[in-house]
């Protein structure tokens, strides 16, 4: 095996609990392990990293998995072929309302918001009392039109009776300003990546409605994306920055570490947060409860194909795309695993054989056999029992009754 075609690497990352990857990597060693010498740069927004990998300055970086692929399709800004070779994490994001709408919520549904389990059908009544006292709409927040967190949010709204178009407004903000604009009164609601939902909390501005984990459990997020023409001008440097990103992932899920992970994602570097706001974010809720976010076990570095499609299906679902856009083959573009399966064979780690799989079938723990060696999973349910079958998406996005599919 040759050396990488260069040792120098520039790679973007935003203040998240999902960027650990990277920052492990670098601060244990492991891109130096493989020949590599990597410089972090933390980034203001998710359009920056998206225009400065496009650009060059950037090699690539931690990035929004529908950014990747609206990227490669020229939805929303200039065309640029991007390559996943890699994703980053399972779950992590969380729904917070203000508190005054908290409490506005439990005035006009109490049962509804009781409990786990919740759903929108208290928002949607809400909007509709506030529409009849002509009361302005609510603003939510998300991280950037083309992210798990867009989706997520919109998906729970819609099965709720709420259009996320029509009866909210729907505006991006930066995730580590989320809990700033939510104290402001800028904005009523947001969905974003740990840690910041727990800063709302923490500062007693916010509550936690729902986690993403409870609409999707074990849903996608970030991923390490790349342009196409670095990853085929760069093959050997990439197939080492994927081994360094499997090793840290290794390490950063492992129960053992997370006191230290929150310790060192905390620096002023990186997320520049209090170290016990950090480790909320990395710990379970109760003894014998999952992580709230996962970094390698339950295959979570593979790059499916099926995420891909189904991210594909909510931009057509939200008329971010038209019905002429071919899905399967916008999704085959972007996601490798090929590469994954090449990095992890040369690590004697286990991967799946195949490049999807149906998403939502699994209520508890299963092990997946098509795979190098069998890889124990997990829950990986939608909230409202659907499945999603990648052979036939169409048939999935014309199931919703609020979509802008066809106008």
């Amino acid at each position: 095996m040759s050396g990488p075609e260069t040792n120098d690497l520039r790679l973007g990352f935003i203040p998240l609990s999902d960027a650990a990857p990277l920052i492990v990597a670098r601060e244990h060693g492991f891109f130096e392990e493989e020949g590599l010498r990597v410089e972090l740069s933390r980034e203001a927004s998710w359009a920056n990293i998206r225009d400065r990998v496009a650009s060059g300055a950037l090699d690539g970086g931690h990035m929004l998995a529908p950014m990747t692929l609206a990227a490669s399709m020229g939805v929303g800004g200039e065309r640029t072929p991007m390559t996943v070779p890699l994703a980053l994490n399972l779950n992590g994001a969380a729904v917070t309302v203000s508190k005054a709408l908290a409490g506005a919520l439990r005035a006009v549904d109490p049962a509804g918001m009781a409990g786990a389990g919740r759903t929108a059908v208290p928002l949607a009544r809400l909007i509709a009392a506030r529409r009849d006292r002509g009361q302005p709409v609510l603003t939510f927040a998300v991280v950037f039109p083309y992210s798990i967190h867009a989706y997520a949010l919109r998906y729970w709204l819609a099965a709720g009776g709420v259009d996320p178009d029509r009866d909210l407004r729907l505006v991006v903000a930066p995730p580590q300003r989320m809990a700033e604009r939510l104290a402001a009164g800028k904005i009523d609601g947001f969905c974003v990546g740990a840690p910041w939902s727990g800063l709302s909390v923490s500062q007693g501005v916010g509550e936690v409605l729902l986690h993403a984990s409870d609409i999707w459990r074990m849903g996608p997020d970030k991923v390490f994306g790349l342009t196409r023409a670095w990853g085929e001008a760069n093959p050997q440097a990439l197939q080492a920055a994927i081994r360094a990103l499997l090793k840290a992932a290794a390490w950063a899920d492992r129960a053992e570490n997370r006191p230290a992970l929150a310790r060192l994602l905390a620096q002023p570097a990186y997320l520049d947060a209090h170290e016990s706001l950090v480790r909320q974010s990395l710990m379970p809720v109760a003894p014998g409860e999952p992580a709230p976010i996962v970094y390698s076990r339950h295959a979570a570095g593979f790059p499916w194909r099926s995420h891909a499609l189904w991210f594909l299906t909510q931009m057509l679902r939200w008329g971010q795309i038209g019905p002429e856009v071919d899905l399967r083959r916008a999704a085959d573009a972007v996601y490798r695993p090929d590469l994954y399966r090449q990095a992890a064979a040369s690590l004697a780690l286990a991967a799946p054989l195949a490049d999807d799989k149906p998403e939502g079938e699994h209520d508890g723990p299963w092990v997946l056999e098509d795979a190098s060696a069998p890889i124990p999973m997990a829950a990986d349910r939608f909230f409202d029992g659907r499945v999603f079958d990648p052979r036939d998406p169409l048939a999935y996005v014309r199931d919703f009754a609020i979509s802008r599919l066809g106008g």
